[in-house]
């Protein structure tokens, strides 16, 4: 199955759930397995999330996904500031990127993005935008008694 789509949101908190619900149905409908779909949920969220935080002095973000029978790619822009490409690439392409404070609110979305997506990308100018690859998979998983075979998935500290 093809499909595409594009978003042009207010930078507003709300906008984060309109694009999981559009996007969570598109993936559900299209059969992908539950754990592909909310992989690929919490990335996009984390993205919009900074979009909406930190796309000053823009008014909106553009959310773009594509579809197709391997790959289900997001790209989330706005026309604000882009963030340090070297920043960015020193601090989250090492093998174990530092972590946050234990008590900090925040710094973990790219690092989610890295450990659900297969490819994060970074890109600045004209906008600046995040790409999100990820290899889909269909509800294929071989079961047990009828019973599907749980996965366990740990993040690295």
């Amino acid at each position: 199955m093809d499909a595409a789509f594009s978003l042009s949101l207010p930078r507003q908190a709300y906008t984060v759930a309109v694009v999981r619900d559009v996007l969570g149905t598109l993936l559900l409908r299209a059969g992908l397995c539950r754990e592909c779909v909310d992989d690929v949920l919490l990335a996009s969220s984390e993205a919009c999330a900074n979009a909406v935080e930190y796309g000053t002095p823009a008014r909106e973000y553009v959310v773009e996904a594509d579809l197709d029978d391997d790959w289900c790619e997001l790209r989330v822009s706005h026309p604000g500031r882009a963030p340090d490409d070297s920043e960015l690439a020193a601090r989250f392409t090492r093998e174990r990127p530092p972590l946050p404070g234990l008590e900090a609110e925040s710094g973990r979305g790219i690092l989610l993005m890295r450990y659900l997506m297969d490819e994060v990308a970074f890109r600045g100018e004209p906008r600046t935008t995040v790409l999100l690859r990820k290899h889909i998979t269909r509800c294929d998983r071989p079961s047990l008694g009828g019973h599907r075979i749980p996965e366990m998935r740990y993040a690295t500290l």
